[in-house]
């Protein structure tokens, strides 16, 4: 439907197949910010401080309005007619079984956040909330709000909203898998030019910034579990050889691949996260922990419009800066990672199953996980069995985990399982990482060199080193809610043209859906030979002759004709090499009407009945199948005369155009 410019293609640039302007921009400038943080670390440190206060002063009430904006988007996209629609061709189908694809969003999307947070956070709500007194009933269930507003549907919303733009336009239209693809409804060839370049630029940049937060924090709570359990000194020097310890494992795992690496790794961490949290639960107060998730879903529900909206505009607080702008810069700047990753391993899901799927699985296991830690945290400092727990996580978030499990039996076992989940993550993380950038990099394409992709992890490494020399954690911090500022812009008006595509989208599968495969010229007295050829299955031999001897002529027919009419049409024979034939009628600069007929194997599909014997029932199960430009459309011609497969493509032409006259 979309059509690729040359420029499109890859460039090679240093035995790298990168898009030059995007790699050499994207290194200049991470470079810059490497050298000014790691030369200047104190001038830096007071710039970063003075950075975060003017975007919390300025531009708050604009952070939760992207926010509010995305949260709604997604529903609307779960409820609306596009549900229905693919990322994919309408015949795709998802590459991963659902619990390796859970698996994959839970470690790239939020993993290190919830080992890191999961104590601390609602502790240090609970102990100094933004409002009233610390320490009582009423705050630990603001804690409880806050922790589950953060850490909800908003965040994964944001997430979902770029992997779907992403997933919608790569997927079902070929478009590269970066984020100036988004664009494509609003400024069409344009992305391969100096937009496209500065949108994928910011993606970069930003999603630099987002893991360098997260594995700051990674890297940090795996020194300060190596300290509690074993002695080793918390220091910078440890932490920069535990980056680099940590960073060569993701090597390995991103020159293994997709599969064989991130997967793998994702699924053992999904094992370990499940192990803990049942630990947790039957070791803890686990009454009190179902019944707090239930009232604390209750309580997020009921008040998350005003929630959402509140920015203590009539009683300031420094509290609103430190918390909830950080997550949502910081879910921003991680979006694009997270969003073309899950893209990418997301092709073929409906997008009402990926909102559903992406958004209310993770989300409910992140509220039960925050539930089960957080609860069981503050009930031990309100009933004084563990009085100072809230003393030692504001003194040290990063150790709060540790600490709290101290509290249960077999604490060094939970200890260690934990300490081995903080570093997978880091590792899943950083490889998924490396992963992204180098896709946003090369116009989209997974498959380079190995060199290119290291070549991203020892840049993640870097950043994550020197911005925690810089400025520690606040410094990361700051990166974050910085980086996320141009790019939720830049999200905002690629929403909108991903609502203009998926308009006419649903505009074009109305108009199809009221168009009935045309056998309404068949002779009366053959319709035996109708119920024969729907029940049975030829060899593709046969099916290949079919296409010569009845497809291909019909077509021909039409495109001739349609040629008398000043209308360009193309014809593509590929029945020897690739069983199929494709016919093109071109639009100049609307879509192109695509009428392709294809040998199409369906011996997975259990429902067909199968007249033959066992023997050769498998192998000859194929059809002759129509497919559009959107993909198949799941009726077969075969045994169709040309008379019939000429109406047919004159049906769906005419609908094409009734399509195009609508958009």
């Amino acid at each position: 439907m979309m059509k690729q410019s040359e420029a499109n293609k890859n460039t090679l640039f240093k035995g790298f197949s990168v898009d030059k302007p995007v790699f050499t921009i994207s290194l200049a400038l991470l470079g810059c910010l490497v050298a000014y943080a790691g030369l200047n670390p104190e001038h830096s440190g007071k710039f970063f401080a003075s950075l975060q206060a003017g975007i919390v002063q300025y531009a708050s009430w604009y952070y939760v309005l992207v926010a509010a904006i995305i949260l709604v988007c997604v529903a609307v996209l779960g409820f609306s007619r596009a549900g229905d629609i693919k990322l994919g061709l309408d015949h795709s189908e998802p590459e991963y079984s659902n619990l390796s694809w859970f698996a994959m969003l839970f470690s790239a999307g939020m993993g290190i956040g919830l080992m890191f947070y999961g104590v601390a956070e609602p502790v240090m709500h609970f102990m100094s909330p933004p409002k009233g007194d610390g320490a009582t009933i009423e705050a630990a269930r603001e804690a409880m709000r806050l922790t589950f507003f953060h850490w909800g549907l908003h965040a994964w919303s944001i997430y979902a909203i770029v992997a779907l733009i992403l997933g919608y336009f790569a997927h079902r239209h070929g478009l590269p898998l970066t984020l100036r693809s988004a664009l494509y409804p609003l400024i069409g060839e344009r992305i391969y030019g100096p937009w496209g370049t500065a949108v994928d630029v910011f993606a970069i940049l930003g999603t630099t910034c987002g893991i360098a937060t997260s594995l700051g924090l990674g890297v940090i709570q795996i020194n300060s579990g190596l300290g509690h359990l074993f002695g080793i000194p918390i220091s910078p020097q440890i932490q920069v050889l535990l980056i680099m310890g940590t960073m060569a494992l993701a090597t390995v795992s991103v020159i293994m691949g997709l599969d064989a690496g991130i997967k793998r790794l994702s699924e053992i961490n999904m094992s370990l996260a499940a192990l803990l949290l049942i630990g947790v639960v039957l070791t803890g107060p686990t009454i009190l922990i179902f019944q707090t998730f239930m009232q604390n879903v209750g309580d997020y529900l009921s008040e998350i419009v005003s929630k959402t909206f509140n920015l203590y505009a009539y009683d300031p607080t420094d509290w609103l800066g430190g918390w909830t702008i950080l997550y949502w810069g910081w879910w921003l700047s991680w979006a694009p990672f997270v969003g073309i990753f899950i893209a990418r391993i997301s092709k073929g899901r409906t997008i009402r199953e990926f909102v559903f799927g992406a958004m209310l699985v993770p989300c409910v296991f992140n509220l039960f996980w925050m539930s089960a830690f957080g609860n069981s945290a503050i009930d031990l400092i309100h009933t004084g069995e563990m009085a100072n727990l809230g003393e030692l996580v504001q003194q040290d978030q990063a150790v709060a985990l540790f600490n709290f499990l101290e509290s249960l039996p077999m604490s060094t076992l939970l200890s260690v399982i934990s300490l081995a989940m903080v570093v997978v993550f880091f590792v899943t993380s950083a490889d998924s990482g490396a992963l992204v950038l180098n896709m946003l990099s090369s116009k989209g394409a997974s498959n380079t060199a190995i060199p290119q992709r290291v070549l991203w992890t020892v840049a993640i490494a870097l950043v994550t080193t020197v911005l925690l020399y810089a400025g520690g954690l606040s410094a990361l911090q700051t990166a974050s809610i910085a980086g996320a500022l141009p790019f939720s812009a830049a999200l905002l008006w690629a929403i909108y043209g991903f609502f203009k595509a998926l308009r006419a989208d649903v505009s074009k599968r109305e108009v199809e859906a009221n168009l009935q495969p045309n056998i309404v010229q068949a002779r009366t007295d053959d319709w035996r030979d109708q119920i024969s050829n729907l029940l049975s299955f030829p060899e593709p031999s046969e099916v290949k002759r079919f296409l010569k001897t009845n497809v291909k002529p019909a077509m021909t027919d039409f495109a001739l004709e349609i040629k008398t009419h000043g209308v360009n049409c193309e014809i593509s024979d590929q029945i020897s090499d690739k069983g199929e034939i494709s016919l093109r009628v071109l639009q100049n600069s609307e879509m192109d009407f695509v009428y392709r007929v294809i040998c199409a194997d369906v011996s997975s599909n259990s429902s067909l009945p199968t007249l033959k014997s066992e023997a050769n029932a498998i192998e000859s199960m194929v059809q002759a199948e129509v497919h559009l430009s959107e993909g198949g459309q799941g009726y077969c011609v075969m045994g169709w005369t040309k008379a019939q497969i000429r109406m047919d493509i004159i049906a769906r032409y005419g609908n094409h155009l009734r399509f195009l006259e609508s958009i």
